[in-house]
């Protein structure tokens, strides 16, 4: 009798085994035999415009990819994983696609709350993560091997802006209008420092609640402060509303400038969006269809083909990530997580449609970072003049005289 538990134990143990060996698939493989990389980004709530752009971009990467002959041999696939713009359900993300789907590298998320969220998960599970569009630089601090950022950050963002200021009338003020989350804090201390540094003088630093309908008292406070320039740290809801507000309220600083996002998202100066409140408005950008980097007119020719209108640098920041992801896996020659991360600190693309792309030791990439204005409802390049397109319009005309 003993001897026969003892087989039947064994026999049920060996079943056990087989069934975890059907159920537990090979690393970024499924069973068609097709690579995947996970994805988290925002396809729902909020921010749900930037997370459109990014798929937008990934699609056409995607595409080029596999007419390529995909990764590995093999057809490239991507695994994408809504964060709904939260950055709990964006950890959620990284427990969804490297625990169940066994990916062996993440892209994403779209935010610095959501990105700087999953940097431990991420890091706890030993895979590689290309940071496409996150400005916040606290999302480098933990100087994990395992993280990567493609796009530059908040110091660099308020560097060019200052430069500009300091190349187009050195204007002596500035106020900065910010949303109280990673990205508004960390973009706020940026500018705040770089102004200090440049001698020109903070009069207001007003911070609000994003997608709070009214910011009238916060733009009435900055208006009796009377700075030349305003820097607003906003998403694109916020964005089209501090403008329009900001003509209810005649308030008229010669520059309004911002650190991207909103200010820099496609449907800004459209009727959709802020419309010709947009007008004269200043943003950083990391990427135009103007800059002159080879293949940036064609990304834009194929992206109004598919989707109908132009993008900004957020679609191309994930179309750039998603050509980095995939080229490191055919340089690996691998889907172990851990070559795959050596050959992205090996990438070295002296051009690409998003400009030169080489990780440095904290695994961030060099990317200069342009000056646009609005102007007649589009975006033009007007810094640094060597990537000059249009001139810029200075002072912004009072609202009353638009």
């Amino acid at each position: 009798m003993r001897f026969w538990f003892m087989r039947l134990k064994i026999f049920a143990a060996c079943v056990m085994v087989f069934m975890c060996v059907l159920r537990v698939p090979a690393w970024g493989q499924n069973s068609q035999g097709t690579t995947k990389i996970g994805v988290i980004t925002s396809l729902t709530g909020s921010l749900a415009a930037f997370g459109g752009a990014h798929k937008n971009g990934y699609a056409i990467a995607l595409d080029e990819i596999n007419a390529k002959g995909g990764v590995l041999g093999k057809k490239l696939e991507l695994d994408f994983y809504d964060d709904q713009s939260k950055p709990d359900q964006a950890v959620q993300g990284v427990s969804k696609l490297v625990d169940q789907d066994s990916v062996p590298m993440l892209l994403g998320a779209y935010s610095s709350e959501s990105t700087k969220a999953i940097i431990a998960a991420v890091t706890q599970r030993e895979v590689p993560l290309i940071i496409p569009t996150a400005t916040a630089d606290n999302v480098m601090d933990s100087k994990s091997p395992w993280i990567f950022r493609i796009c530059a950050g908040a110091n660099d963002y308020a560097a060019a802006t200052i430069k500009f200021l300091k190349a187009n009338g050195a204007p002596k003020s500035i106020a900065i209008v910010y949303e109280n989350t990673n990205f508004g804090q960390s973009n706020m201390k940026a500018m705040m420092a770089a102004a200090k540094e440049a001698g020109i003088n903070m009069v207001a630093v007003e911070s609000y609640e994003a997608k709070s309908p009214d910011y009238k008292a916060v733009l009435q406070r900055v208006k009796q402060a009377n700075p030349e320039v305003i820097y607003f740290c906003s998403y694109l809801l916020d964005a089209v509303t501090l403008m329009r507000q900001a003509r209810e309220v005649e308030l008229n600083p010669k520059y309004y400038t911002s650190s991207g996002t909103g200010f820099a998202a496609a449907e800004f100066p459209t009727p959709n969006g802020a419309g010709k409140n947009a007008e004269y408005t200043f943003t950083v950008s990391q990427w135009l269809a103007d800059a002159k980097w080879a293949g940036s007119k064609e990304f834009d020719a194929e992206y109004f083909k598919r989707f109908g209108s132009h993008p900004q640098y957020h679609a191309m920041q994930a179309y750039a990530s998603l050509l980095v992801a995939a080229q490191a896996m055919n340089n690996a020659k691998s889907l172990d997580s851990a070559k795959v991360r050596d050959a992205i600190k090996n990438i070295n693309l002296p051009a690409s449609p998003f400009g030169a792309i080489k990780f440095d030791a904290n695994g961030q990439n060099q990317h200069p970072v342009l000056m646009t204005q609005i102007q007649g409802g589009q975006y033009r390049v007007v810094f640094p003049a060597d990537a000059a397109v249009a001139k810029p319009i200075i002072p912004a005309p009072a609202w009353s005289k638009r």
